[in-house]
């Protein structure tokens, strides 16, 4: 026998008249509506749809046995759930056995936090099925509020308000646009978060989009006790044609961002929100280049050299009321940019604009990673240039650190014009570490020619180290170990013998 077919049937944001023609048409010639209701037994989807619905059809009702209350069920609230989406798919089930053919109707898109994907699941792999798409709440509250979602390169942020608030804030702070669906006992929350994240002044409040009671404000102004599950945060796109307004003296700030060591899978959640709030871009060409370009937001690039130029620079625009995002490489607080922008920011004229700085994965991190954990127990970093300090400095240093049994991390060690220096420091290191103490080096850490190599003290050849790379020295602890994976990994005990 010919068994019937399923359709999930998306119905738009409440208006009726943005009901799709062909979902009107699946709705008409259906043998069975289902759609999914509260234990009051009323359904907002029936509502959009009943104009299309004839008294022949049979309607099932899959209501639902919790919502927001407690249940005694012995797998808890998700078991309850379960139970019930594992009986409404037999009930549609049976219909489908018998060749009906079975409509089953959701708000917005059925596929988009919607309750029919749990019937899709459970039956499209038994029946033909075919899902009809439907205007989402998040396309409705973006046209009624009047303003662009995302626009250019921008990215879209989904996001359910029933998320850890902390999460909320973190993903709200580093996204282009967003949206936060499922608000109502949640919104306490979504508002909070939204203000930890620095965006609330920029986030809208939509709730019943298209219906008749429908309500829209700027979401600040919102009274919580107020907010049903049918409403909608909405952040819009940044980029904004109208003009600014003056910039406020104090208004300016410079923030200096850590970038990590390459791209963006490097990039903390936390630099990833200093970025897209800076009004304009300060730094190095080639770390620069690692920063999504945003419309209107100015960059301004500049030679590794003139990092004292490049602060004052960046200071002087915050002094006009720029919030001014000053980029790094790796950390921002070591050897980099940091040190640069607060030498300048502790004398006049830049004693009174706001400085804060924003951490980043150091090369030395990364490198450790890659390799295992040779950073396991203390360790120090030092680099060795030599351009703005004298070499003897250098030597010292690498000594004590030798004597203290220290893993050390190598910034610098050689460019094209210094390659002396790094030839010192290994006869400083052998002399007093053994012939056998593990090495790592890394070169370009997530680039496109990372490269982690394992050697020796003894054999590591100078002329294969350039600017490149960083060098993890291993203690008299630090062990290199060839797993039966075939990998090799260097670690540092943490433990130090008495």
């Amino acid at each position: 026998m010919t068994t019937g077919r399923l359709y999930g049937v998306g119905l738009g944001p409440g208006d009726p008249s943005l009901m799709t023609v062909r979902a009107v048409d699946v709705i008409r010639s259906a043998d069975v509506i289902a759609y999914h209701c509260a234990r009051h037994g009323r359904s907002i989807a029936r509502s959009i749809a009943a104009a299309h619905i004839r008294p022949e059809q049979v309607e099932e009702r899959l209501m639902y046995p919790v919502t927001t209350e407690t249940t005694d069920h012995p797998g808890g609230y998700r078991g309850a759930l379960d139970d019930f989406y594992a009986e409404s798919a037999e009930l549609l089930a049976a219909h489908l056995d018998a060749g009906r053919t079975v409509a089953v109707l959701a708000e917005g898109d059925p596929l988009f936090y919607g309750s029919y994907m749990h019937m899709h699941k459970r039956l499209a792999d038994r029946y033909p099925a075919e899902v009809i798409p439907g205007v989402t709440s998040v396309s409705a509250a973006a046209a009624r509020i009047g303003r662009p979602l995302v626009e250019g390169e921008e990215v879209l942020t989904i996001l359910p308000g029933t998320l850890p608030e902390e999460e909320l804030a973190a993903r709200l702070a580093t996204a282009d646009a967003a949206a936060v669906m499922k608000l109502g006992r949640t919104f306490p929350a979504v508002r909070r978060a939204l203000e930890t994240a620095g965006r609330l002044e920029d986030a809208h409040y939509v709730e019943r989009a298209t219906m008749d009671a429908e309500r829209r404000e700027m979401l600040a102004d919102v009274d919580p006790e107020s907010v049903p599950y049918f409403a909608v945060a909405v952040l819009p796109s940044r980029v904004d044609e109208r003009p600014a307004a003056e910039p406020s003296p104090e208004d300016g700030e410079v923030v200096v961002v850590g970038l990590g060591p390459a791209g963006p899978m490097w990039l903390t959640p936390e630099a990833r929100s200093a970025l897209a709030g800076a009004d304009e871009l300060v730094g190095y060409t080639t770390y620069m280049d690692r920063v999504p370009v945003r419309p209107g937001q100015p960059r301004h690039a500049s030679d590794n050299r003139v990092e004292a130029e490049r602060a004052e620079f960046a200071l002087d625009l915050a002094r006009r009321g720029r919030r001014v995002a000053v980029v790094s490489s790796g950390d921002p607080g070591v050897f980099a940019m940091a040190t640069a922008v607060l030498e300048a920011a502790s004398a006049e004229p830049y004693l009174g604009v706001r400085v804060r700085v924003v951490p980043g994965i150091t090369a030395a991190q990364s490198a450790a990673a890659l390799a295992g954990a040779p950073l396991g127990h203390d360790y120090a970093v030092v680099s060795l240039s030599d351009r703005l300090k004298p070499w003897t400095v250098v030597e010292e240093r690498l000594r004590a650190a030798t004597s203290a049994d220290l893993v050390l991390a190598l910034y610098n060690p050689a460019s094209h014009s210094r390659r002396t220096q790094l030839e010192n420091a290994l006869k400083v290191l052998r002399e007093g570490r053994v012939p056998g103490t593990p090495v790592v080096v890394a070169r370009d850490v997530g680039g496109p020619e990372q490269a982690v190599r394992v050697t020796t003290l003894e054999d590591l050849d100078p002329a294969t180290v350039d600017m490149r790379c960083v060098l993890l020295v291993g203690s008299s602890q630090t062990r290199t170990v060839r797993r039966g994976d075939g990998t090799t990994v260097v670690w540092t005990p943490r433990r130090y013998p008495a």
